[in-house]
């Protein structure tokens, strides 16, 4: 019988049989928990019925909480009342997993008695993706059942853990076999009532936290050994604090204490801004005014020009997907190199047992390398990669333009320069698109995909779904300087460099940065990349200190030397040699070195970043300022618990970004001129979210 629109009743023997279809993924909507909580009942006052399962229709069991619903009026029963409801039956309870249990899905699946999932199924609690904490009992209950230890780990990394491994650490009590769920949990059920097995509530084991008491370093090095990690975020502490309370206090304070750090988290700006990217992530993928139905071209083989850091990257991403790569370098040694250096990458992966072996031989066999443009006549998608010169590309692409297959896709991978400039030199400019990878291309999750003012739509729409499919997060912007992170990269580099010249010290910009939660400072980046990294030697004119510092052969961590000093294990100091070179150049231009405070840098910075971004949305070139969070996010480091330069803006309140940009232009010129779009969203009462 149906309890309601999404849950349905049926009764095998003594069996009870609750089965949800609330697609697209069973979340616990308020008419999944009405109905599930309608069909327990029924099943304990049906004399009948001596178990139950619960089951889920669709590709996967309750794949946790309904986030549309966050911050809507709560409707009975909540989750935790409906756990009550489930926990306390007094008949067995088995929860019969496919897909995934995660979140609040996994917190239901832990009231129920007995536990049940096909060999594919996955369980995770990843609310700390959310800057949230399990809010229903998960650190409470998961540490009862498979340890304090494996409890830290799961909760804090958010990582779902495959039904094997959940069966081993006590996590499910059977696995059935694969599209046999139904019948394996109905058996189950089955044998729990044959056997008389008892109505067992996680919430009263105990000899699993027993083997951690006594133990306080479990935790103290558990913080030590994350400290990088979680730096900057609030949710993992919360975390780990209310396994500390699953341990020393009795099941109910336990679960208040929960309650109360998750209410903390969840009113935080923190778990507002993770939230935020967690939707604007999806979003990007969203191709602004192209049709849904716009096909798709076949990429079945690819071509890569250059087997440099960058072609290599590029190579591997296609590579470990199963599409076959050609690779074209000028030079036979250069070609060798770049192949060995592949070649170590996927040596060092096996070797730290993140693929197999015989993995390497099969990816390194989809690689063949020439020394031939020719040989990428037969390729759907060809990438130059090659030195960062608007006529090298140039020529490159005429090249390319003779020897490319009819409606083959060429990109090029440039950081800067213009796109349309480079398609100029073909004749099918239409077929170009950019395709910018961030190094290391094989590491990093961001692809800006540059679409040109002739870039036929169904390219655009191949190289989106092609970002997919090789694992990357694909942002879809328009052609001009820098696209959209470089852009504001720039921006960023101007005030970085200014406020060194005027009497900030490197490492007091690197701290803000730093401080504000990024990974590395400014100058600290510099140097890892390498300060020649883009510098042309015939082309130096001294015109500042990085080109100073690298005539001087400082070019950073690989020669020991650049804005730091660097020892032997790459340790930095702060360069009395780089500070020279700073205050020299500084006098020669005639800036007088004043004291700069650290508000000065965070203010400087920070706001010529949002407002070049402000001006990059107003000219088109990002569709969505979530699209400009999500490249900042993924490519440059911003952290995640800020939401990016604009949601961090937004929650500053335009208003107050306006009277900043405004206080800022009156002291340091028109670098920070507001952008006409900041000051009309404020005149209008609206932030970037409303652009």
């Amino acid at each position: 019988m149906k309890v309601n629109d999404v849950v349905t009743y049926e009764v095998d023997g003594p069996i009870a049989v609750i089965t949800v279809n609330s697609p697209p993924v069973n979340a616990l909507s308020n008419a999944v928990r009405q109905g599930v909580a309608g069909a327990v009942q029924t099943a304990i006052g049906d004399s009948g019925v001596g178990a139950m399962v619960l089951i889920c229709e669709g590709r996967t069991f309750f794949a946790g909480a309904d986030i549309t619903e966050f911050g809507k009026p709560q409707v009975e029963p909540s989750l935790r009342n409906l756990q009550l409801i489930v926990e306390n039956a007094t008949k067995p309870v088995i929860a019969a997993i496919h897909g995934t249990a995660l979140g609040g899905g996994l917190e239901l699946a832990l009231v129920a008695h007995y536990r049940i999932a096909v060999p594919s199924a996955k369980c995770g609690l990843p609310e700390v993706n959310l800057g949230l904490l399990p809010g229903a009992g998960g650190t409470q209950r998961l540490p009862r059942i498979v340890g304090v230890e494996k409890a830290l780990d799961l909760i804090t990394s958010g990582a779902p853990v495959g039904a094997k491994a959940a069966k081993e650490m006590g996590l499910l009590d059977e696995l059935a076999a694969e599209g046999n769920l139904r019948a394996d949990a109905i058996s189950f059920a089955q044998r729990v009532l044959d056997e008389g097995r008892p109505l067992l509530k996680v919430r009263d084991r105990s000899e699993k936290l027993d083997e951690a008491r006594g133990k306080p370093e479990i935790f103290a090095d558990f913080r030590k050994a994350n400290a990088k990690k979680f730096r900057g975020f609030k949710a993992p502490e919360h975390i780990i604090r209310c396994i500390e309370a699953a341990l020393e206090k009795p099941f109910d304070e336990g679960m208040a204490y929960e309650r109360e750090l998750f209410n903390e988290l969840q009113a935080d700006s923190q778990s507002a801004a993770q939230r935020h990217v967690f939707f604007a992530e999806r979003q990007a993928a969203k191709i602004v005014g192209l049709a849904a139905d716009t096909p798709t071209l076949p990429i079945a083989k690819v071509g890569v020009i250059g087997a440099g850091t960058m072609g290599g990257g590029i190579a591997m991403n296609f590579a470990n997907v199963g599409i076959p790569v050609t690779i074209v370098e000028a030079k036979q040694e250069a070609l060798d190199r770049g192949l060995k250096i592949i070649r170590g990458n996927y040596e060092t992966t096996a070797k730290k047992g993140r693929m197999k072996p015989e993995d390497v031989d099969t990816r390194m066999g989809l690689l063949t390398g020439s020394v031939a443009m020719e040989d990428l006549a037969d390729c759907d998608l060809i990438i130059e990669a090659v030195f960062e010169n608007l006529e090298v590309k140039r020529e490159v692409f005429a090249k390319l333009d003779r020897i490319a297959r009819p409606g083959a896709i060429l990109a090029t991978n440039t950081s800067y320069l213009d796109i349309d400039d480079i398609a100029a030199a073909t004749s099918r400019p239409e077929s170009v698109v950019g395709l910018h990878f961030f190094s290391p291309a094989n590491v990093m999750k961001l692809l800006e995909v540059v679409r040109t003012k002739d870039t036929r739509p169904e390219i655009i729409v191949t190289a989106m779904k092609l970002a997919k499919t090789i694992g990357k997060i694909g942002v879809l912007v328009g052609n001009g300087f820098g696209f959209v992170g470089n852009r504001i990269l720039a921006a960023r580099n101007a005030q970085a460099d200014r406020l060194v010249l005027e009497g900030a010290t490197p490492w007091a910009v690197d701290k803000v940065l730093y401080d504000f939660g990024f990974a590395m400072g400014h100058f600290q980046m510099r140097d890892l990349v390498g300060l020649d990294v883009g510098w042309n030697r015939e082309a130096t004119s001294s015109a500042n200190v990085r080109e100073i510092l690298n005539e001087m052969g400082r070019h950073g961590q690989k020669t020991k030397g650049g804005y730091y000093d660097y020892d032997e294990n790459r340790r930095q100091t702060p360069s009395p040699i780089a500070m020279q070179v700073i205050e020299d150049f500084a006098a020669k231009q005639g800036i007088a070195r004043r004291a700069v405070s650290d508000e000065e840098i965070h203010d400087r910075i920070l706001f010529a970043m949002v407002n070049e971004g402000a001006r990059i949305l107003e000219e088109g070139i990002a569709s969505r300022a979530s699209d400009i969070d999500i490249v900042w996010i993924t490519g440059y480091g911003w952290p995640k618990y800020r939401g990016g330069p604009m949601f961090w803006a937004d929650l500053q309140g335009l208003p107050v970004v306006l009277e900043k940009l405004k206080a800022l232009e009156a002291a340091h010129g028109e670098a920070f001129s507001p952008s006409p779009l900041i000051e009309r969203l404020v005149a209008e009462g609206k932030g970037f979210k409303d652009a």
